[in-house]
């Protein structure tokens, strides 16, 4: 998922230098103001009181919950790049916490000392050479690229949901959808509160994040967006890939203002972190 960083306001902001990676920037910015104007009419409210009347045990069982059904497109995506002890700690992962861990509400496999390895179909795609593509903003979903865009695709066989009748596949996703963006809640405060252009700081911040899980190599600390310290950002990647999980979400790693990517079922904050306002 995508770490917010805190920015101080300035008086004044420059307007947004065009990056080679973002061919359609245009597009983009309207389908990013739909997603930002989505997320603060209808999904934070919901989510907002989600969290006021559904108590913290509950809330992280159904992000361990689904964070443990993340795992089977982790695994599957490590075992397609052949990263075979990362593949075999997912297994166990879901083994463990899908017996002890009752049907995954419970997380025995981090404290245990299996870490969770954030992946998916896109990275894999990116292992083997495949170019992300110009950066894009889904309707609804996000941040994403052309290549990361096949995750939605590739991921749909390996979700349990997809196999359900349609009134519990669209009722798992629901809940799913409504636990993910609680648990995203305090980094979209901070966003919100931080970046003179949104929309700017999430591509940035989107596109040096996976490039820090396809590589391992954290880039340069994100552009100045009005912070008039001159302090930057620490690299989005500057966290291990491999840190404890970070859960729900439906895919990537990866966040945005509008509507979180939904990509990667263990992909937000913990549902036990502060939730903001």
């Amino acid at each position: 998922m995508l770490l917010a960083a805190a920015f101080a306001l300035s008086g004044c902001a420059t307007g947004p230098t065009a990056k080679p990676g973002d061919p359609l920037e245009p597009m983009n910015r309207e389908i990013f103001k739909f997603n930002d104007a989505a997320d603060k009419y209808v999904a934070r409210p919901i989510a907002t009181g989600y969290v006021k009347v559904t108590p913290v045990p509950v809330r992280t069982a159904i992000s361990s919950f689904f964070s443990n059904i993340g795992d089977i497109g982790n695994f599957a995506n490590n075992l397609l790049q052949l990263k075979i002890t990362d593949a075999s700690e997912d297994l166990m992962r879901i083994a463990i916490n899908s017996t002890f861990g009752i049907g995954g509400l419970i997380d025995w496999a981090t404290p245990a000392g299996l870490p969770k390895h954030n992946q998916d179909f896109g990275l894999t795609l990116g292992h083997y050479g495949v170019p992300s593509g110009p950066y894009l903003v889904l309707p609804l979903l996000g941040p994403s690229s052309v290549r990361d865009s096949t995750n939605w695709i590739a991921s749909y066989p390996l979700n349990p949901g997809t196999y359900l009748s349609t009134e519990a596949s669209v009722s798992m996703f629901v809940v799913q959808f409504v636990s993910a963006r609680a648990d995203l809640l305090g980094a979209t405060d901070i966003l919100s509160q931080a970046a003179l252009d949104k929309y700017a700081f999430v591509r940035d911040a989107y596109t040096q994040r996976r490039q820090y899980l396809l590589t391992g190599a954290a880039n340069a600390a994100l552009p100045d967006y009005g912070d008039e310290s001159g302090t930057t950002a620490a690299p989005p990647g500057a966290a291990s890939a491999t840190a404890a999980p970070a859960k729900p979400g439906m895919g990537g790693s990866s966040s945005s203002q509008g509507l979180p990517n939904y990509a990667d079922p263990g992909a937000a904050a913990p549902a036990s972190a502060p939730a903001g306002k």
